[in-house]
C-alpha cells in the first residue's frame, strides 16, 4: 500500500457489529474513488468469508491484516490510513495497542467503548502525545454515547439562541426502546466487573460522574443518580435507572466541560427510563430496577456469572438477528430547565440501537473525521463526539443514518 492510501479502515470487520459497519458502510458508499476504505481484521480466512458474504458488489473490497497482540500490524494499518474505526473491545482488554498506534503516527481514531474507567486511562497515558501527534481519539461513536452527548449539544445551542446562556440542568429520559445484546457487550460488561471486584479504587473510580472531565477544573455539584423507582413530574411518567448512564453522563459532562472552561459554569445532568403513569408505570419501573440489580449480582457473583455466561447470555460473535434489528429502535427525550420554563429535544434512531443504529454512528463518524473536520480546525487529543463533530455529524447522522435531532419548544 502506498502512504495514506486510504480514508477510512474499519478494524474489527469481523465482529458482530463490525460486519453490520461493513455491510452498512458498502451499501451507503460502495466501492469509489471519492472514499477509499478498507476493512481489517485478524483472521485473514474470516475476512474472506465476510467479503464474499457481501457478493459481487464488494470484489474490490480491500481486506487487511492486523492483530491487537501485533504492533507492527497496528502501525501498519495507522501509516495507510487517515481514520481507523475500532469495533474490538472489550476495550480495555484489547483497545490501548491500537490507541498508541494512532497516537503515535498521528491517524485519526474512533471507537465504540462504553467504559469509562479505561478512557480515563488512555487520557491519562496518551493526551499529551496525540496532542502533539495531531491523532485526535474520539471514543464512544455509538449509543453510548452519541444520542446522549449530541442531544446535550443541541439542546445548549437552541437555550444559547433563546436565554443566551447554557442550561445548568438538563434530564435524558428513554421514552421507548427496543433492542437486543450481542455477545461482544456482555464481554464488556463482564470485563469491567471483574475489574471493579479487583481493585477497590477503580470502583471508585467508575462512579465519579466527573470522571473524564479536565483535572485542572475543580468540580463539586452533586449528579442525581437514579437507583430504584422515581415518580418524574416533567414528564409525568414513573422512572428507573438507565444502564447506560454509568458511561453517557461523564461523556456529556466532559464535553460541557471541554466547551465551558469554568467550573463554575456546571451542568447537573441524568439519565433514567420512563415506564408510564400509575400503578403500571410503577411496577414497570421496579421490575426495570430488580432487572438491573439481578443482573449485577450475577456478575458479580463468580459461580453465577458463568452460569449465565454458559445458558443465558450471548457468546461472543453473536447477536440480534436482522430482523430483530431492523425492527429495532429508539426514541429518547431531553428536556433543560431555566427559570421554570423547558426546552427539549426528541431524538430518534431507526434501528436496533446497539447495533443497527450504532454501526451507522461508527461509519458516520469516521467519514465525518475524514471530509468534515480538518486538521487546521481540531487539534490532536481526545475528545467527544459533540466536541469533535458537532453539527456536520448531526447533519450526516440526520441525513443518512436515519437518525433525527428534533428541538421542541
Amino acid at each position: 500500500m502506498d502512504s495514506k492510501s486510504f480514508d477510512i479502515i474499519l478494524f474489527g470487520a469481523t465482529s458482530f457489529v463490525g460486519k453490520i459497519a461493513t455491510r452498512y458502510f458498502l451499501n451507503e458508499i460502495g466501492l469509489n474513488n471519492q472514499v477509499k476504505w478498507a476493512i481489517a481484521g485478524r483472521c485473514e480466512k474470516k475476512l474472506q468469508q465476510l467479503k464474499q458474504s457481501l457478493g459481487e458488489n464488494a470484489a474490490d473490497l480491500h481486506l487487511i491484516v492486523a492483530d491487537c497482540a501485533d504492533p507492527k500490524s497496528l502501525n501498519h494499518l495507522c501509516r495507510h490510513t487517515r481514520v481507523i474505526l475500532s469495533t474490538v473491545g472489550p476495550y480495555a482488554l484489547y483497545g490501548e495497542p491500537l490507541i498508541k498506534a494512532c497516537v503515535e503516527n498521528g491517524t485519526d481514531y474512533c471507537d465504540l467503548t462504553g467504559e469509562a474507567y479505561w478512557i480515563k486511562l488512555m487520557l491519562d497515558k496518551y493526551q499529551h502525545k496525540a496532542t502533539q501527534s495531531g491523532a485526535r481519539i474520539i471514543n464512544c461513536c455509538g449509543f453510548d454515547s452519541i444520542p446522549s452527548d449530541l442531544g446535550v449539544y443541541c439542546l445548549q445551542k437552541a437555550a444559547q439562541q433563546q436565554y443566551n446562556q447554557p442550561l445548568q440542568h438538563i434530564k435524558l429520559r428513554v421514552k421507548a426502546i427496543k433492542g437486543g445484546v450481542s455477545g461482544g457487550t456482555v464481554a464488556s460488561a463482564i470485563a469491567m466487573f471483574t475489574a471493579a471486584q479487583k481493585d477497590p479504587q477503580m470502583r471508585r473510580t467508575m462512579g465519579n460522574p466527573y470522571l473524564l472531565c479536565p483535572e485542572e477544573l475543580s468540580y463539586s455539584t452533586p449528579q442525581p443518580r437514579i437507583k430504584g423507582p422515581v415518580y418524574d413530574s416533567d414528564f409525568n411518567s414513573w422512572s428507573a435507572p438507565f444502564v447506560m448512564e454509568t458511561i453517557n453522563r461523564p461523556v456529556v459532562l466532559r464535553s460541557h466541560a471541554l466547551r465551558s472552561t469554568k467550573a463554575n459554569n456546571q451542568l447537573i445532568y441524568g439519565e433514567a427510563v420512563l415506564t408510564g403513569k400509575g400503578t403500571k408505570g410503577y411496577l414497570r419501573a421496579c421490575s426495570v430496577t430488580l432487572g438491573l440489580v439481578g443482573f449485577a449480582i450475577g456478575l458479580k457473583i463468580k459461580p453465577l456469572r458463568y452460569l449465565m455466561h454458559k445458558f443465558l447470555l450471548p457468546k461472543p460473535g453473536s447477536g440480534p438477528s436482522e430482523q430483530q434489528q431492523l425492527h429495532g429502535f429508539f426514541d429518547i427525550r431531553l428536556i433543560g430547565l431555566k427559570d421554570n420554563q423547558q426546552i427539549g429535544i426528541k431524538v430518534l434512531g431507526d434501528r436496533d440501537p446497539g447495533y443497527g443504529c450504532t454501526a451507522k454512528m461508527l461509519v458516520q463518524a469516521g467519514l465525518c473525521m475524514a471530509f468534515d473536520i480538518t486538521k487546521d480546525e481540531l487539534q490532536g487529543g481526545f475528545w467527544t463526539p459533540s466536541t469533535a463533530m458537532g453539527d456536520r455529524l448531526i447533519q450526516r447522522l440526520n441525513q443518512s443514518a436515519g437518525m433525527s435531532f428534533q428541538i421542541q419548544h
